[in-house]
């Protein structure tokens, strides 16, 4: 096995470049199909990435069903072992969950530590060609006259400076890239709803909240097993909130509720 075969983090696999190419990634990124799809079109051998607590339908597990269909090996630490959005830490103290059978046939498996994983991921054979057409949605959700428009975004990433006022649900994870400020909410919003990710260590999945609060945005998470990470139409549609920052709380929402009465009591909150 060459020694130029090295194990890389990322905060988050929408910041891969060519450097990943070949190597075995730890990527911060949920473990939603989204996730999957950037790592295989950025060639990586082998990727790990958070369970995100699995969630509803197994949503923060699913890259590893849609990796064996490609023959790349994959897996996921949990979420309570390491921080989601921090590959650094993942290696340090991430503990195995779930693996797919291609990384199985490689001697992973649950319970080992990261790092001891993602060195029999070295043996991998390297991945080439072209994973099956994935893109990321936004999506109105809802407008009424008078009041802030509500879009869905897949994922944070697609956030931008169109977002500013608006009510923004997206199915990333609430967690921050690396733990610090990461400049990647933008507009800015007039609130934002993201997934909880099962909370995980050291509360990494809800700890934008605190952020947008000084940022002057209400913010909140649904339940990782009430909505699909990675869909915001499933934060939309069947998504209850697990947490609120403070500015959230004051317009009169609460744990429990559905993301459309959060958005109409931020837009009642306007009034």
């Amino acid at each position: 096995m060459s020694d130029e075969i090295r194990i890389l983090t990322a905060p988050s696999t929408t910041k891969l470049a060519d450097r990943h190419r070949g190597q075995v990634l730890i990527g911060g990124s949920h473990g939603g199909v989204y996730p999957a799809y950037l790592a295989a079109r950025a060639g990586v051998r082998a990727v790990i990435l958070s369970d995100a607590g699995i969630g509803k339908d197994g949503a923060g597990i699913a890259s590893l069903d849609y990796l064996d269909a490609l023959n790349l090996p994959a897996a996921t630490v949990s979420h309570a072992s390491a921080r989601i959005a921090d590959g650094d830490d993942q290696l340090a103290r991430g503990v195995i969950s779930h693996v797919n059978q291609a990384a199985a046939a490689l001697g992973c498996a649950a319970g080992q530590s990261c790092a001891a994983c993602a060195a029999l991921l070295r043996a991998a054979k390297p991945w080439r060609g072209e994973p099956p057409a994935y893109r990321e949605a936004r999506f109105l959700l809802r407008a009424a006259p008078g009041e802030a428009e509500v879009w869905g975004l897949d994922s944070v990433a697609l956030m931008g400076r169109e977002d500013k006022g608006r009510i923004v649900v997206t199915g990333s994870h609430g967690a921050l890239l690396g733990g610090r400020p990461d400049g990647l909410v933008m507009g800015p919003p007039l609130a934002a709803v993201f997934n909880d990710a099962g909370v995980g260590i050291e509360r990494i999945g809800i700890s934008r909240l605190a952020v947008l609060n000084e940022m002057g945005i209400a913010a909140a998470t649904v339940a990782a097993d009430s909505a699909r990470i990675g869909e915001a139409r499933s934060a939309w549609e069947t998504g209850r909130l697990s947490y609120l920052n403070a500015l959230a709380e004051a317009s009169g929402a609460a744990v429990g509720d559905r993301v459309p009465a959060f958005a109409e009591r931020i837009c009642a909150a306007q009034k």
